[in-house]
């Protein structure tokens, strides 16, 4: 059964930073990554990594936001920083898997608030 777990979410004052952390098991993933979820608004993909480090980020998250894996595991990781109030929302781990057909999946959310 796969399961991603996040962490790392918290209140944080503008300009300020945080790092995201997710540990999936259950399978191995060809990418992993990060959508987000405002109030009222659609969730809206924000980085991705895959297998050979192929990194994709959202515009709004590109110079600010970077995102890592530890393929040993399991694990990804989204460092943020000079935070906005638009940042705010429910960010979300995501994971496809790699053997036979791919899988998407999603972890249950960690809530970012950045207060202005």
């Amino acid at each position: 059964q796969v399961r991603l777990v996040e962490s790392g979410g918290g209140l944080v004052q503008a300009g300020g930073s945080l790092t995201l952390s997710c540990t999936a098991s259950g399978d191995n993933f060809s990418t992993m990554g990060w959508w987000r979820q405002a109030r009222g608004k659609r969730r809206e993909l924000v980085a991705t990594m895959s297998r050979g480090d192929r990194i994709s980020y959202a515009d709004f998250a590109k110079g600010r936001f970077t995102i890592s894996r530890d393929y040993a595991k399991n694990m990804v990781y989204l460092q943020m920083s000079s935070l906005k109030p638009e940042d705010t929302g429910d960010y979300s781990c995501y994971a496809v898997t790699s053997a036979g057909v791919a899988k998407s999946y999603w972890g249950q959310g960690t809530q970012v608030t950045v207060s202005s």
